[in-house]
């Protein structure tokens, strides 16, 4: 439904049943100075003193990625923040592609944390989800105490060791002209067809849930735009000045790739290579995963990083 002029917002009733997904709903407005107010969804579990897990998502899901990941977090005693980005998910969807930006979602998304005074972070970042919390990590590296990279990426349109060889390549050239060229987007079958099993109709049926029409996916269409592709694009120097950050960075940083991912599998190296803080650290290829590991891997990803966090307090 359009709340006003530009800004569209998912029913409530779209979420009901999920499998799996019976976390309370958190909101938080987030301004914009153009658009008003947007609602940010945000899922916030366990106790508000304990260190935070800051879990982002990149396109085209959304926090329900997290579901099978949120309870051995929280058990383990952590505070599980897992929030939409603007344009996905519960979160407000404004409904022109040219409203959103790197900055602007990393804007938003700044907002979230400052506004909850996120401390003691741990930020897990897979897919665009990683420009975005890299940004803001490089923004406020003070509010984080660590990292977990999942197959993502971090593109200055560099060559070797400071980016890829022949960034961004045939797969992702592919996807980026894909969302560019087109008026919709089949948000489900997006998933199924970058996991090694595809996922159960009800999961699927989840993902096209934040998305009634095409009139809500104005985000997810354009945020492949909005992370740089060329050295031509606007988020060229934003990335090139997280990475300065980055490469101070010295506290643990730990990379969890999956196994049947090529699209983001040689950004692996650069984050190993580039990022004291991954020193010696456990990194892992998670098996049995495709780009979306959470989905298919979480429990195993999340023991991981418990596992991880767990030998780093006992070090």
């Amino acid at each position: 439904m359009l709340i006003r002029e530009g800004v569209a917002r998912t029913p409530d009733d779209r979420f009901a049943g999920l499998p799996d997904f019976l976390f309370v709903p958190h909101y938080h407005m987030a301004p914009d100075a153009r658009l008003g107010p947007l609602r940010m969804h945000y899922l916030d579990e366990g106790p508000h003193d304990a260190p935070v897990m800051l879990l982002l998502h990149g396109e085209p899901s959304w926090s329900f990625l997290y579901r099978r990941m949120i309870p051995p977090l929280v058990a383990a005693g952590y505070r599980v923040i897992a929030p939409d980005h603007v344009g996905f998910g519960r979160s407000d969807k404004p409904t022109a592609r040219e409203s959103y930006s790197q900055a602007a979602l990393v804007g938003w998304l700044a907002d979230l944390v400052t506004a909850l005074d996120l401390r003691r972070i741990t930020l897990v970042c897979q897919d665009w989800g990683g420009p975005i919390g890299l940004n803001l990590l490089a923004a406020m590296p003070e509010r984080f105490e660590a990292a977990v990279a999942a197959n993502t990426l971090l593109p200055t349109c560099e060559p070797p060791p400071l980016g890829v060889a022949g960034w961004p390549g045939p797969i992702i050239t592919a996807w980026a002209e894909t969302c560019r060229t087109s008026d919709d987007l089949a948000v489900s079958e997006v998933i199924a067809a970058v996991c090694v099993n595809r996922p159960d109709p009800a999961v699927l049926a989840a993902y096209d849930a934040p998305f009634p029409d095409a009139a809500y996916k104005a985000g997810a269409l354009a945020i492949t735009g909005c992370i740089p592709l060329a050295t031509s694009a606007p988020g060229i120097a934003a990335n090139r000045a997280a990475w300065a950050v980055l490469e101070r960075f010295d506290r643990p940083f730990l990379t969890l790739f999956s196994d049947s991912d090529p699209s983001t599998i040689a950004w692996e190296a650069v984050f190993q290579a580039r990022v004291p803080g991954a020193a010696g650290q456990p990194h892992a290829r998670i098996a049995g995963a495709g780009h979306f590991l959470q989905e298919e891997q979480g429990p195993a990803m999340a023991e991981r990083i418990i596992a991880w966090k767990r030998a780093g307090q006992a070090a």
